[in-house]
């Protein structure tokens, strides 16, 4: 029992002495902002502004085949990915119904040419016996009328025969294009019904070489974007590979969706392995400024704002008769975080805080364009070889700056 009280003595002091030090650890990291801070040494360097989207890779040209007339597919002549050319044979429909319909237009059109004969030598005769006044007038009108409808009755029939024909001719599928059998849509033994719209059976790629890419883009990005400015993206597909284009077309339709208006962007992609296949997600970025040789900020530091800098800032905007902002960048009653940074988006400028001497100093700089990772600084006091606070070295580093109270729970 006293062996048990022991090790609960000696458990119980060493908690309290790994506490004390773990308090004086803090304590001292607070009290020294070069062990308490993540900084980053101001470098110069080049940036580039890019603005990106999602996208489709398509053909530029993909022809839907389909049937003017119904029937059941009697024999398939290609398949997935096989090359065609123009006016190859795709599918062929049973033809049984309008074979028989050809063949009684035929006859159709023999009927009619036998009476409009036999109408012309009844207008001949009649002529003769008119000149002989062996007929009327009326009789002899009326032959030539017998005639000219027999004529019509003729063109009528045969206009019947072209038809026919033509719906015949049209139970053979043919490919309108050269190209590569991208889809196929029937099988042997199917009935398709061309009745009020026209059934698509194949689709065609003219040529997988040249491609494109349907995007979009926010009306924010839209006023940067210019024809045959240069485009990269990947695809999942590579996701080590980076494949290039160019703008084609930004269409001038727009799209609003929530209240967000995008506007459609064509991009030309030359595919000559033809390792782009239709219908890959394409990961679009396109640069549209591009600036050497300035001075880059890392944008973690336009975004960080030490606790006891709060202090600083406040007594600086009494100084100034301006309302303090808190530590969000908002003014009081209005909307915290969205407020600051759209003001400092439009303004062009921000706060950065540096390591100078031992002690944090806030820094006013101006903003150029920016990429994901670094601001060109484009004014202020800020200086290569600076060290910008970028983050805290401890996660709850703040806790003991702003308070004295030390407080200890033992279990």
């Amino acid at each position: 029992m006293m062996q048990t009280k022991k090790i609960a003595v000696i458990a119980a002091a060493a908690t309290l002495l790994a506490a004390a030090g773990y308090y004086i650890f803090l304590k001292q990291a607070a009290a020294s902002p070069e062990q308490r801070y993540k900084t980053q040494v101001l470098a110069r360097g080049d940036v580039t502004q890019t603005v990106s989207a999602n996208g489709t890779l398509n053909p530029v040209t993909l022809v839907s085949v389909g049937t003017q007339v119904s029937g059941t597919v009697k024999k398939l002549h290609v398949d997935f990915n096989d090359q065609v050319k123009a006016g190859q044979v795709l599918a062929e429909l049973d033809d049984a119904i309008y074979s028989a319909q050809v063949r009684q237009s035929d006859a159709s059109v023999a009927s009619a040419q036998a009476s409009l004969q036999l109408a012309r030598a009844n207008e001949t005769r009649m002529k003769s016996l008119f000149q002989q006044e062996y007929v009327s007038r009326q009789e002899l009108e009326q032959a030539v009328q017998a005639r000219e409808a027999a004529e019509a009755q003729a063109r009528l029939t045969r206009a019947q025969n072209d038809r026919d024909r033509a719906n015949l001719g049209y139970s053979v599928i043919r490919s309108p294009v050269s190209g590569v059998v991208v889809d196929r849509s029937i099988d042997v033994g199917q009935t398709v019904a061309a009745s009020f719209q026209t059934p698509t059976l194949f689709k065609i790629a003219q040529d997988l070489t040249q491609m494109q890419i349907y995007t979009t883009f926010a009306e924010a990005d839209i006023g940067a974007i210019r024809v045959d400015q240069p485009v990269r993206f990947n695809v999942d597909a590579f996701p080590n590979r980076s494949f290039s284009g160019k703008v084609k077309q930004i269409r001038l339709n727009p799209t609003t969706q929530q209240n967000v208006v995008t506007y459609n962007v064509v991009v030309a992609v030359e595919n000559p392995e033809q390792v782009l296949l239709p219908g890959m997600t394409a990961y679009v970025s396109i640069a549209v400024a591009q600036k050497r040789d300035v001075l880059l900020l890392p944008n973690t530091a336009l975004r960080f704002k030490p606790a006891e800098a709060d202090k600083v800032d406040k007594a600086g905007e009494k100084a100034n008769g301006e309302p303090a902002k808190s530590a969000n960048g908002s003014r009081p009653g209005g909307t915290p975080g969205a407020v600051g940074e759209k003001r400092r988006r439009d303004s062009g400028s921000g706060t950065v805080y540096v390591l100078d001497g031992g002690k944090v100093k806030p820094v006013k700089v101006g903003t150029g364009i920016t990429d994901s990772r670094v601001t060109e600084a484009t004014g202020g006091e800020l200086k290569e070889g600076d060290r910008v606070i970028v983050g805290e070295n401890l996660p709850n580093a703040a806790t003991p700056a702003s308070s004295n109270t030390f407080r200890m729970r033992l279990f």
